[in-house]
């Protein structure tokens, strides 16, 4: 439930919303090639700014969120933690509403905060998996968690697009309804999010003298990452082609702004509610349909096909995308292809960790997931910066697609058990 309680964020603000508003707020009273701030020879135009505020986000989070892991995994109560993260990230979402006019550099760094403050509460509620679900059951709770957390994104998603298509009849404006909607993803994580989290029991930590500290188990995992070749070759295909993925979820809502509603956050918010209403939902479905894929092919070549498909909807958005109905289908391929990317690459790289190092190996695999996904927002934000093109941004995406594909395909998948594995052990 707690999953259902933070995608308030993470799909209405963070994918719906933040991109297009920023985008307005940074282009209000000027045009696209605003010149917000000039640092030296570094000039940021305001078509630019979400991309670069989603980017140093992600930068944020990678080097602030191990230090909060290695924290909180030997606090008393890891659940006050995420309690006090969930009230503080429901008031950031509330703020976003108080925005308005030119005051982008106050709305970004009220999203900044935000993001890092949903990072630092998705680490320790990870952590808690482990210690609530037995090994048998562990993948059937964390499967049901993402389930919830689809589930509980449409919901309010649903109701945030009734609320936008109604606000003439409520006597609003359709801005006021877009901020309504900031408020909206604020009182769905704290509701909900205190209610889960007052249902979950703190659990001793394990003795500190049989494991290490935090900081020693994850350099130890680090040193072993040397002798597991093929398991570094996956995390780099992982960086490289998860970072894409992200990028164009983020960004998508941007670009759909900028090029189908002249960069107007109230005109595009009802169009952008409704298709990612139903990606979500796609989503899961899409999952499934991989799922019996890679039973046929494996996970590896299923994967391979799905960035394909990625490379492919890049492709048609950079040349084809002109009308909402262009926007429709290749949203539509979007939810068909997320899920199941998304759904594989986690169960890919268990075959790549060591026996006994599980979850220590899978927390690189979760910072490495949230912290590092800056290289797409940057170089999208360098093109758009350079070419004054959304179009060629988001071609250059396809880079990452094609350079995580070859590293994937150059990866023997297989759980290690060889010499290096074992020398590691």
């Amino acid at each position: 439930m707690y999953a259902w309680a933070n995608h308030g964020w993470v799909t209405t603000v963070g994918t719906v919303l933040i991109g297009p508003w920023l985008l307005t707020l940074a282009t209000h009273h000027g045009t696209d090639r605003t010149v917000l701030f000039r640092i030296g020879p570094l000039v940021l135009h305001a078509d630019a700014y979400p991309s670069a505020v989603i980017s140093t986000a992600a930068l944020l989070q990678l080097l602030v969120l191990p230090a909060i892991g290695a924290m909180a995994d030997s606090a008393r109560s890891p659940r006050r933690w995420v309690m006090a993260a969930c009230l503080a990230g429901s008031a950031v979402a509330a703020l976003l509403a108080t925005s308005s006019g030119r005051e982008w550099l106050y709305a970004g760094l009220l999203y900044l905060g935000g993001t890092v403050i949903f990072g630092a509460s998705d680490i320790v509620y990870n952590s808690f998996l482990p210690k609530i679900a037995s090994p048998q059951r562990r993948d059937t709770v964390s499967s049901m968690g993402f389930a919830y957390g689809y589930t509980g994104a449409g919901v309010l998603l649903a109701i945030d697009l009734a609320f936008i298509d109604l606000h003439k009849a409520l006597g609003i404006s359709r801005a006021a309804a877009v901020r309504g909607s900031f408020v909206s993803a604020g009182i769905w994580w704290a509701g909900f999010g205190v209610w889960a989290l007052r249902r979950l029991r703190d659990r001793p930590p394990p003795a500190r003298g049989s494991v290490g500290t935090p900081w020693q188990r994850l350099a130890q995992a680090v040193n072993m990452l040397r002798s597991l070749p093929f398991t570094r070759r996956y995390l780099a295909a992982y960086l490289l082609f998860a970072d894409a993925i992200s990028a164009v979820i983020s960004l998508s809502a941007t670009f759909i702004t900028h090029e189908l509603f002249h960069n107007s956050a109230s005109a595009a918010s009802g169009f952008l509610f409704a298709l990612i209403l139903a990606i979500q939902f796609i989503a899961m479905g899409g999952s499934l349909l991989f799922g019996r894929i890679a039973s046929v092919l494996g996970a590896k070549p299923t994967i391979l096909i799905g960035i394909v498909v990625w490379c492919a909807i890049i492709a048609y958005a950079y040349g084809d995308l002109h009308t909402k109905a262009d926007a429709v289908g290749v949203g539509i391929a979007i939810g068909v292809v997320l899920g199941g990317t998304q759904s594989l690459a986690r169960s890919l790289y268990s075959q790549l960790v060591p026996t006994g190092l599980e979850a220590t190996f899978f927390g690189i695999f979760e910072v490495a997931n949230q912290g590092t996904s800056w290289i797409a927002p940057l170089l999208f934000t360098v093109v758009v910066d350079v070419t004054g093109s959304f179009r060629q941004a988001i071609l250059s995406l396809m880079v990452l697609f094609v350079g995580g594909g070859l590293l994937l395909a150059a990866t023997k998948i297989g759980r290690p058990g060889g010499s290096s594995a074992e020398a590691a052990l």
